[in-house]
């Protein structure tokens, strides 16, 4: 069961997430980022070490703090791993004032319909199990939208609503990321459709389920707002969706009451040469630059 403290914070704090959830896939191309190119390790092992070493510099970096950085979300293995001698969760959220959130999705299936529904994810009651025992908040599951498509769009948030009431029963809150791809040749009227699909599942919740989304920035600012102030939605977050973080950072300050949940933006400034002061620095300066688009609105 999710602590109510951390569910406060979550639901009223200034600042924003900091996604820090990169997988197999995704985890190569952010250790090359970051300056480590896949000739420097062997194996899968190797891999999520060296990510998972990133990632605990990241963590324990003096800006890295509940100040401004609302949650962090995690991959499994960095849930599972240690920071400082502490369990990760415990060590955000005791010793940083942090919430932690679980990415619990495997993956996407090949796109159909225009879209790309997540793939099954076996022994999910498991993995929420232990999430909870290990201090998690919350999760995330993500899919995308590649095109304008009614039928693909629905089932898209159809399958998202289902993982979240299978995520609720475990007492922890789902963030559904139904990411509309900012390559998208019609992300204006994904848009709206993604919006009427939204309205209609958070419509059909119990008066006593909250959710929270995260979405691609809308081309037209403030278009989500009547998503925003659902009562069922306990917040709204936004990817940077590959735009640059100046880019993403401009689009998000004009739209009222939506903050950041970036990944890339927040840290692909960041390279394994740095010395920790350069690293602090950097980060620091993402961090000001991010927090300041989520809650100085234009």
């Amino acid at each position: 069961m999710a602590d109510e403290k951390m569910l406060t914070q979550v639901r009223e704090k200034q600042g924003f997430f900091a996604a820090l959830d990169q997988s197999g896939g995704s985890t190569p191309g952010a250790l090359k980022l970051y300056g480590i190119p896949e000739s420097a390790y062997s194996g899968g092992a190797e891999m999520f070490k060296l990510i998972h070493e990133m990632r605990v510099r990241i963590m324990t970096a003096p800006a890295f703090t509940g100040d401004k950085v609302i949650g962090a979300i995690l991959f499994e293995a960095t849930m599972d791993g240690q920071a400082l001698g502490k369990p990760v969760p415990t060590f955000l959220w005791e010793e940083r004032g942090v919430v932690p959130f679980l990415k619990v999705d495997k993956g996407l299936e090949a796109e159909a319909d225009g879209v790309q529904l997540m793939k099954p994810i076996p022994g999910l009651d498991g993995l929420l199990d232990r999430a909870t025992k290990l201090g998690i908040c919350g999760t995330k599951m993500r899919s995308v939208i590649n095109l304008n498509s009614e039928n693909g769009i629905a089932a898209i948030v159809k399958q998202q609503f289902a993982l979240a009431s299978q995520i609720d029963a475990h007492g922890l809150m789902p963030i559904l990321e139904p990411e509309i791809s900012i390559k998208s040749p019609d992300k204006p009227g994904a848009e709206a459709t993604l919006l009427a699909e939204l309205t209609k599942g958070l419509d059909a919740l119990p008066d006593s389920r909250r959710v929270m989304l995260k979405l691609t920035i809308p081309d037209v600012a403030d278009f989500y707002r009547p998503l925003i102030e659902h009562p069922r939605v306990a917040r709204v977050v936004a990817l940077s969706g590959g735009y640059t973080r100046a880019d993403a950072c401009e689009r998000l300050a004009s739209n009222h009451g939506m903050i950041a949940s970036f990944s890339r933006a927040l840290i692909n400034e960041l390279k394994e040469s740095m010395s920790d002061s350069e690293f602090n620095a950097t980060l620091a300066k993402s961090i000001d630059e991010i927090y300041r688009a989520s809650v100085v609105k234009v």
